[in-house]
């Protein structure tokens, strides 16, 4: 059962009026074990900004890194902030399987797991690589990669173990576009999402990438709309200073979509606020 609650969040029209992001990376791309030196900088970062509810959700092949006692700790410390403890489990060939066995170990800890997909047929490399990744496209059918791409969508999702997905359209980060209308190509996918109950999240990281453009698109997001698909709002940031990045520009890209929901979780259970200053 879901939950809603029309809370006013940030009735300023300050920086931003975005509240949450559950999009973000402690650890970086390597290893670095959770301890307050590394976690706090994100919390003070996040009050600086205004945010009420974040989530840390370091990529699972990082899992060793990720200890509930320290974020406890932070939350001791940090009373009048909500921090989530979560995970982003993508389809890695090599580390996936491992990182699916620790959520569901320790599924009752963790608040929120991301679902992505990363790798298309290498084993080796990221698609998603910048530079290097654009090499996965070349000379090869752009229709025929996107329909393969968003059935690894369809699996992460049938997987139970994800409730968001991120960055849905990762794949255009290169700047290849479909021939087909996107809504072809994207429906399936989003039926399943929806009859998941699965959240998507509005990602301002692809305005940071070549493609410069809100993961997902504005197409798919009119569609995920449409169904009813509950959004989360996120940064995937790398460092604390990349927390709530443009986000002021994502509240205006909200308000002209004229998305006035978002949704956080606590424990799996999905809790919808109304950003009604939008």
């Amino acid at each position: 059962m879901i939950s809603r609650a029309t809370l006013p969040l940030h009735q300023s029209a300050g920086p931003s009026l975005l509240f949450s992001d559950y999009h973000t990376h402690p650890q970086g791309h390597r290893l670095q074990p959770y301890t307050q030196a590394l976690l706090q900088p994100w919390a003070d970062s996040a009050r600086e900004l205004g945010l009420r509810d974040i989530a840390f959700t370091d990529h699972d092949r990082y899992y060793a890194g990720v200890n509930f006692d320290e974020i406890d700790r932070l939350r001791e410390k940090n009373p009048n902030l909500k921090i989530r403890a979560g995970i982003e489990l993508d389809n890695d060939p090599i580390h996936s399987a491992a990182g699916r066995k620790w959520i569901e170990q320790h599924w009752n800890r963790l608040d929120f797991v991301l679902g992505s997909v990363h790798f298309l047929n290498r084993a080796d490399q990221m698609f998603d690589s910048v530079p290097a990744g654009a090499e996965q496209f070349e000379g090869r059918d752009i229709d025929a990669i996107y329909t393969d791409y968003f059935r690894r969508i369809r699996e992460m999702a049938a997987t139970g173990l994800v409730d968001c997905l991120a960055h849905l359209d990762l794949v255009k980060i290169h700047g290849h576009r479909p021939n087909a209308e996107i809504a072809a190509i994207v429906g399936e996918t989003l039926d399943f999402v929806g009859s998941q109950n699965l959240a998507v999240e509005l990602s301002t990281a692809g305005w940071r990438k070549p493609i410069n453009e809100l993961y997902p698109a504005d197409r798919i997001i009119e569609l995920a709309l449409e169904k009813q698909i509950p959004f989360t709002t996120a940064s995937d940031a790398h460092s604390h200073v990349q927390l709530g990045d443009n986000f002021p520009r994502l509240a205006r890209k909200m308000s002209i979509l004229k998305i006035r929901e978002v949704c956080v979780f606590e424990k799996h259970k999905r809790n919808v606020r109304v950003v009604w200053a939008i």
